[in-house]
């Protein structure tokens, strides 16, 4: 069905505008019949159901549109593999009180260091570096001596989401390429030896 309005949609668009470049000779009658078409497809579908359509592929709409709790709200419980619980545990722990924006910040990061060749190439490498080594984690919860209990499920679902459209490929723009964050309740030595590019929520981010 969403592939079937979208093509009316682009069809007709295409119609119209042949007949207003090509057509400049073509009969009033037929241009007019083409506007009149294509405003009423629109007018069926609505602005919610374009929206809806819009969001098909995330990973082509506009960043800010994503990073929104509107967004976030509006998507299917999420699923995925081992990477997508990796991440999904790491957003979770590290930062599921954060904002919308704070929750793909924090995301960035750790797929920013899966990107690089100072870290492991895969989420669930990155986020289990030097656990199990004292003051070696890379991520605080996984060596606090703690269960990793998931005490919160609406927390887990809304964070589940923000995993799975960051690994499905979504923009990355938010922290200008940072490796390293922590929150504004901490001032690390190693902050003061980084570039920072951003604070967002409660987490500054740095490079």
């Amino acid at each position: 069905m969403t592939r079937i309005v979208l093509g009316a949609l682009v069809a007709l668009g295409m119609c119209t505008s042949w007949a207003l470049a090509e057509g400049r000779g073509a009969p009033e009658a037929l241009v007019a019949k083409l506007l009149g078409t294509e405003r009423a497809a629109l007018a069926g579908v609505g602005e919610t159901r374009i929206a809806r359509l819009a969001s098909v592929n995330p990973t082509a709409a506009p960043a800010a549109n994503l990073q929104s709790e509107a967004w976030i709200s509006g998507q299917p419980v999420a699923t995925g593999g081992e990477q997508w619980r990796c991440l999904a545990e790491a957003l979770y722990f590290e930062a599921r009180g954060e904002t919308a924006a704070g929750l793909f910040a924090v995301a960035e990061v750790i797929l920013n260091r899966v990107e690089s060749a100072r870290y492991p190439d895969s989420v669930c490498g990155v986020i289990k570096q030097g656990t199990g080594k004292r003051n070696a984690c890379q991520f605080s919860y996984t060596c606090d001596g703690k269960p990793e209990q998931i005490n919160n499920p609406d927390a887990f679902i809304r964070v589940g989401k923000v995993a799975r459209v960051m690994l499905d490929g979504a923009p990355r723009g938010l922290t200008k390429g940072a490796l390293f964050y922590h929150t504004d309740a901490v001032a690390p030595s190693w902050s003061r030896k980084f570039d920072r590019t951003a604070s967002i929520g409660v987490h500054h981010f740095y490079r």
